[in-house]
């Protein structure tokens, strides 16, 4: 691979038309970060010669709060990109990742991440020779071309799926954006505040809603909005990204039929999978995870890979994060 080189885009003008069946990796998120405020994307593209063999897509993110102050951005890459037939899928992401670290550990960017990625050992002496550390991490995942999914029902999620059509709350996907502001409210005031909580603009999912990429399921009480979710589709699976709900008696109810709403949608389109984007830490006790595998999951233990742009810091994190 001695004729491998990189680029990094940063203007979907620029961009080589790239094959691409992941959502996260391809020209169509590009353009839609791209058009969102506060975050900017940068195509990570390896070539053989004139040819581009293997890409990834690093978003970067302003992040900050008035109260305590702080500003920083924050790259996010989901998953390792997209690698054309015939090559060391792991050598062309060494390139890509060196890159990216040089390009990325200078200024204000804080901290990289990485997830989603297909397998927990892929990229792990790259990472580690990067200066990435890991930290242990959990994913659910359905499976929805073997099984009905309500074959996979706890019983327990049964009977929540039961009391919420009991109380009369009924489960929409919405067909176009009009019911956005009201989920978008719910999001940012009912979302659980924290450094790794981030919420993106309200423009990104309008964007995926006309784009036809992505999804909002919500459900409704007494003509209310309660609780609802956003999807986004790649390739044969579909992502649960976004989930929230109001501070309600039944709320729990309310989330389960619009999760339920979404993985009955995913089956109906033939997806095979559908994962849960965000489920944490894998804490012996952790509620939203137990909450998640009632529809009948598989979780997973991975890693998601950090590295922070201070040594001294990432040093300590290292450290503290040791295997």
């Amino acid at each position: 691979m001695n004729t491998i080189h990189v680029a990094i885009i940063s203007k979907s003008d620029d961009l080589p038309v790239l094959q691409s069946a992941s959502f996260f990796h391809s020209e169509r998120l590009f353009a839609v970060v791209e058009k969102t405020p506060s975050e900017w994307p940068y195509m990570v593209i390896a070539y053989d010669g004139d040819v581009p063999v293997a890409h990834l897509l690093v978003i970067l993110r302003r992040r900050g709060s008035l109260i305590p102050p702080y500003l920083f951005t924050q790259a996010r890459i989901y998953g390792e990109g997209v690698y054309a037939d015939g090559y060391d899928k792991e050598e062309l992401f060494a390139h890509m990742l060196q890159s990216v670290v040089k390009k990325f550990s200078k200024g204000l960017c804080l901290f990289m991440e990485f997830s989603e990625m297909s397998s927990k050992m892929f990229g792990y002496k790259t990472f580690r020779d990067n200066g990435f550390f890991p930290v242990h991490w959990m994913e659910i995942h359905n499976s929805l071309h073997s099984r009905n999914p309500r074959e996979r029902l706890s019983d327990k999620m049964r009977k929540s799926l039961a009391q919420a059509h009991r109380l009369r709350m009924t489960a929409h996907e919405s067909q176009d954006t009009s019911s956005l502001d009201s989920f978008y409210r719910m999001l940012v005031r009912h979302t659980t505040e924290g450094i790794r909580r981030f919420i993106p603009d309200k423009s990104m999912f309008k964007q995926f809603i006309d784009n036809g990429d992505g999804h909002l399921y919500y459900t409704l009480y007494k003509d209310k909005m309660i609780a609802g979710c956003i999807s986004i589709d790649s390739g044969n699976d579909s992502y649960l990204w976004y989930m929230t709900s109001k501070k309600h008696i039944y709320r729990k109810r309310a989330m389960a039929l619009s999760v339920w709403a979404a993985i009955n949608h995913a089956h109906q389109q033939k997806r095979r999978h559908i994962y849960f984007m965000d489920v944490g830490l894998p804490f012996k006790k952790n509620r939203f995870r137990d909450f998640i595998l009632r529809f009948g999951g598989k979780p997973v233990g991975t890693y998601r890979w950090f590295r922070c742009s201070i040594k001294w810091l990432n040093r300590l994190l290292t450290w503290f994060y040791q295997e």
